[in-house]
């Protein structure tokens, strides 16, 4: 059993969606590592019960899987439910789950809209709207939404995603000034780093994957766990109660002057 390293998270509950993979498995396995309980919410339950078993075994820690399609309101606010009648509490909520699909702005259709907004923003919304009154009686509470670069540097051929994203910013903004009062911190991690998706993607456009580096004043991806899950505990923990409707960049600094993105897309 690995243990915990520093122990930040010990009698906090966090929710995590999307947590079976990526960026949202690696800030589980350090939420775990900081001795919180974890409640993993995704719709891939085969990912979801391999990495609570994970979390288990490792550090030790309490570590429950509930299969949630986030597009769905009654099945987020019974996943908020959830986490209360099994640990007392919500303290933590990470609202990691997300997608997209390459496509010119001119062929999305309101569809295609629709869906990003309900995979990206609704789930959000409705996420941080039940969660609120379990954080307001308790005086204490940290909203961690997943941004996007796409967003930040309207990255073509993304529309329906940038777009999304950019509302869930807007919207923790919102909360941090509205629920700051009340001890309850939001903010933003826009990550760069590697992905089982980016895998597959840059397996197969690699000369995209060498212009992006080159970009990157790191000089390179980051890592799920080591550097999103490591802010995203920070964030999490005590040592951030002043820090409130910020959007952390973990990107190795290739937001500031942005990164060739020009995936092929059907005209």
């Amino acid at each position: 059993m690995a243990g915990t390293i520093g122990g930040r998270l010990e009698d906090r509950v966090a929710v995590v969606t999307g947590g079976g993979q990526g960026v949202g498995r690696g800030i589980v396995r350090r939420f775990a590592r900081e001795g919180a309980t974890i409640l993993l919410a995704q719709r891939n339950a085969e990912q979801g019960e391999e990495v609570v078993a994970e979390l288990r075994a490792e550090f030790g820690v309490k570590a429950v899987y509930l299969k949630t399609d986030v597009t769905v309101r009654e099945q987020v606010d019974a996943m908020v439910a959830a986490a209360v009648a099994q640990f007392g509490a919500i303290d933590i909520l990470v609202n990691n789950a997300g997608g997209s699909f390459p496509k010119r702005l001119e062929n999305h259709t309101d569809a295609d809209m629709a869906q990003g907004m309900d995979l990206n923003f609704w789930s959000t919304f409705w996420a941080m709207r039940t969660a609120f009154p379990h954080m307001k009686a308790r005086q204490w509470g940290r909203i961690i939404n997943l941004g996007s670069l796409n967003g930040v540097n309207a990255h073509m051929f993304t529309a329906q995603y940038n777009i999304s994203k950019e509302a869930v910013r807007a919207l923790t903004r919102t909360a941090a000034v509205e629920w700051g009062p009340h001890g309850i911190t939001s903010n933003v991690i826009c990550p760069a780093v590697n992905s089982p998706a980016g895998d597959i993607y840059y397996a197969a456009n690699p000369e995209m994957l060498e212009a992006i580096k080159l970009q990157i004043p790191r000089g390179k991806l980051g890592e799920a766990e080591a550097d999103v899950g490591g802010v995203a505990a920070f964030l999490a923990s005590d040592d951030a109660a002043h820090v409130n409707g910020t959007t952390q960049f973990v990107d190795g600094g290739s937001h500031v002057n942005g990164v060739v993105w020009r995936p092929e897309v059907e005209d």
